[in-house]
């Protein structure tokens, strides 16, 4: 015969104080578990997100980044002659050969400064990338130091907007244009013209070839030709596979996101354990009367776990409610990591997903399952005669 649920419950309510300093506790945990969890979920996203396994990049063997890549213009010209290639209207190949470097731009506060990346394309390489498109503004003409800007870009980061001018050393481009990139890794790069890039940097070469091909085998064809070709002695990879790569970004993250869980787990657990066992302790009479009338330990065992569960499950709730208002009231605006690969922010937004907010659930309740076991198996244990004897 098992305990009616409404016991518990009743439990809970009498003991308003102790049920909601647990629960308190229980829910900060479960918010700050949830908080890096999303962080997580925003730099895979990020790095995932619009990635066509029909586009290649192409670059130096061995690079793990297109910044640690070099491309000379001959090699440039060879990929552009390889058969393959999609073709625009005009009966252009979608090939377009990029580079890219780092500026120091201050933050949008002014009081700190961080790395950003900026790619210089040939006008076909918004072409390639269907997935991007101007917002405000226009795509900057080429020789004429113009530059468009991630809108998300924009907001984090100062003197971005439209019609500014972007400075960093001797570097200037103005702003003519603002693009949405879907949420994509484009979101943390400045865009402007091949040529200008290499000017202002002084540096007569590429970093990768972007190549669009019309569909994955062709681009798996691809890769085996620009491998097989002893002139170029370059690598092809498509984008998915290259942005998979560089989810090494977010393995910091992950590994903090696993400590504070375990860490944070464990001293929740203890808080929900000293509860329970208080909770033993004040009601050894009851617990003596039940067994009276013919409850069995396994009911007594239960109850005290099921108890120790509704009190977890009420601070998960707490927990999720009060991260969600925190992303929505204080986190809605782009933040940054920093990509160990290339030292540069990759822009990202805190994800709250379903799965996310039912892992943080199932979390506060396997912290109700270890902090209530052993308090309800010392209830379980109690003679009827020495609980009975309890004043």
């Amino acid at each position: 015969m098992a305990i009616p649920l409404r016991y518990n419950l009743r439990n809970l309510v009498a003991r308003k104080t102790s049920t909601g300093m647990t629960a308190f506790v229980i829910g900060l945990v479960v918010a700050v578990f949830l908080c890096v969890l999303a962080m997580v979920q925003g730099v895979t996203r990020t790095l995932s997100v619009t990635a066509s396994p029909r586009n290649v990049i192409a670059m130096r063997v061995g690079a793990q980044a297109e910044m640690q890549s070099v491309i000379t213009r001959d090699q440039a010209e060879q990929i552009a002659s390889l058969p393959g290639p999609e073709r625009n209207a005009a009966g252009k190949p979608f090939v377009s050969p990029e580079l890219l470097t780092l500026i120091n731009v201050p933050r949008s506060d002014g009081k700190t400064s961080s790395n950003v990346q900026i790619r210089g394309l040939a006008p076909i390489g918004m072409e390639i990338r269907p997935g991007i498109r101007i917002i405000e503004g226009r795509m900057f003409n080429p020789a004429t130091n113009e530059a468009i800007v991630s809108r998300n870009l924009s907001r984090r980061f100062a003197g971005m907007k439209v019609g500014d001018t972007i400075r960093s050393g001797s570097f200037r481009w103005i702003v003519v244009g603002l693009f949405d990139a879907s949420g994509s890794a484009y979101e943390s790069e400045i865009w402007t013209d091949v040529t200008d890039l290499q000017q202002q940097t002084k540096r007569n070469i590429y970093s990768t070839v972007f190549v669009r091909l019309p569909d994955a085998d062709a681009a798996s064809r691809f890769i085996e030709t620009v491998k097989g070709d002893q002139r170029l002695k370059l690598e092809g990879k498509t984008e998915r596979k290259y942005f998979d790569e560089q989810m090494i970004t977010s393995a910091p993250i992950k590994g903090l996101a696993f400590l504070v869980g375990i860490f944070t787990a464990i001293s929740a657990a203890f808080g929900a354990m000293n509860t329970m066992y208080a909770q033993v302790s004040a009601r050894t009479r009851e617990i003596g009367t039940l067994r009276a009338i013919g409850f069995s330990r396994r009911s007594i065992l239960m109850s005290f776990v099921v108890e120790a569960l509704m009190l977890c499950l009420i601070g998960g709730v707490m927990g999720v409610v009060f991260t969600f208002l925190v992303f929505n009231l204080f986190l809605s605006k782009p933040t940054g990591t920093m990509n160990f690969r290339t030292f540069s922010e990759v822009l990202f937004n805190f994800r709250m997903t379903p799965e996310l907010i039912a892992g943080g659930l199932a979390f506060a309740l396997a912290m109700g399952v270890i902090g209530g076991f052993f308090p309800a198996a010392r209830a379980a244990r109690l003679k009827i005669t020495t609980a009975l004897r309890e004043v």
